[in-house]
């Protein structure tokens, strides 16, 4: 800290970034959780933006219970990507992907219909081909995190 700033104006000096976190979600035969928003061109993983003083973790539950209707307890963190600012984003964005473990096959998925058009449980390259090339990085990190039960990390 400069000791020449009081504490509330070095704190407002530091860079920010917008956070959002996500779950992995797959089926007994390994296949990803994927929605479609209706307000993106690309499928992602079920997940969102970070709520202010919520942290990641308790954010991945409810997006996660908002967007498909399941209640999950996010377990391991899997991946963190930090993407830099681009386009009208000012600032870079950081998120969180928790391991949120493996659903029956038939269990019931309840959408968010004014966010969400569609879900689907694809197989992991499936999957990668139907996200866009900036976020499917978070998808096979995720992917190697729950192989290897450690965070991968990913900056783009």
């Amino acid at each position: 800290m400069s000791l020449q700033l009081p504490p509330e104006q070095w704190f407002a000096s530091l860079a920010t970034s917008y956070l959002a976190s996500s779950g992995l979600i797959t089926d007994p035969e390994g296949r990803v959780l994927l929605v479609d928003p209706n307000y993106r061109e690309h499928w992602t993983l079920p997940g969102g933006v970070v709520e202010q003083d919520e942290p990641p973790h308790v954010a991945c539950e409810r997006e996660v219970a908002e967007e498909v209707g399941l209640k999950v307890d996010p377990g391991l963190l899997l991946a963190v990507q930090w993407s830099a600012p681009r386009g009208e984003r000012p600032r870079p964005f950081c998120t969180f992907v928790f391991d949120c473990g493996e659903v029956p096959a038939d269990t019931p998925i309840t959408l968010q219909v004014e966010e969400l058009d569609d879900y689907a449980f694809l197989d992991p390259d499936a999957a990668l081909a139907r996200m866009h090339p900036a976020i499917a990085p978070r998808l096979k990190a995720a992917l190697e995190g729950r192989a290897q039960g450690r965070a991968v990390y990913v900056a783009s």
